[in-house]
């Protein structure tokens, strides 16, 4: 890391597209705390944060790695912007999922389906897409799966999982693009449909 540390950000984005992985980490770690704080000022809650942050990571990833970066010298506020538009996002699905209006007499907030218990076909079908998910689960690479276990069935954040496998966030971020890009492949070529 200490050979990066003189780098510049376009520096460092560009060993990092040439495949330097570790320069990916530089990256992350020059600016993770400044990041992380201003999300955590927005959303007030870490966990929220934790997510929000970790997205934008993600993102930016996939923009980089995919050469729609331009680099303009302003890594910082690229990157910020990123983390703003997930902010803006979640806040979004907050209002869109409390929107219901109690003062409506046409409208009983109570009588919704996710407030009624499951009809026997409902059971069935939850648990055949609970099947189907262990299965497609099942034929991810095992680096792949690995990753997506922790993250999903253990809650685990992406430097847990970096630490535990002994890779880099960069990596474990990575494999978790590619495990869930997998899924939806195998889900498309076997006509899986995973929601009800």
């Amino acid at each position: 890391m200490k050979v990066y540390r003189d780098k510049s950000d376009e520096q460092l984005i560009s060993l990092y597209v040439d495949g330097k992985n570790e320069a990916f980490d530089a990256l992350l770690e020059r600016h993770k705390d400044r990041l992380f704080m201003y999300i955590y000022h927005a959303v007030k809650n870490e966990d929220v944060a934790n997510d929000i942050f970790q997205d934008t990571f993600v993102k930016a990833i996939m923009t980089i790695k995919q050469g729609r970066y331009v680099e303009n010298g302003h890594f910082p506020a690229w990157i910020t912007r990123i983390a703003h538009n997930h902010i803006i996002d979640y806040y979004r699905q907050l209002k869109a999922e409390n929107l219901q209006s109690t003062d409506d007499d046409e409208v009983n907030i109570l009588n919704r389906k996710e407030l009624s218990a499951q009809t026997i076909e409902d059971d069935i079908i939850t648990s055949q897409i609970h099947n189907d998910v262990k299965r497609l689960i099942k034929a991810l690479p095992d680096s792949q799966r690995e990753v997506l276990v922790m993250r999903y069935y253990k809650n685990m954040s992406f430097k847990e999982i970096a630490d535990t496998t002994g890779v880099s966030i960069n990596t474990a971020l990575g494999r978790m693009r590619y495990a869930i890009l997998n899924l939806r492949r195998i889900a498309e070529e076997h006509d899986i449909i995973l929601t009800m």
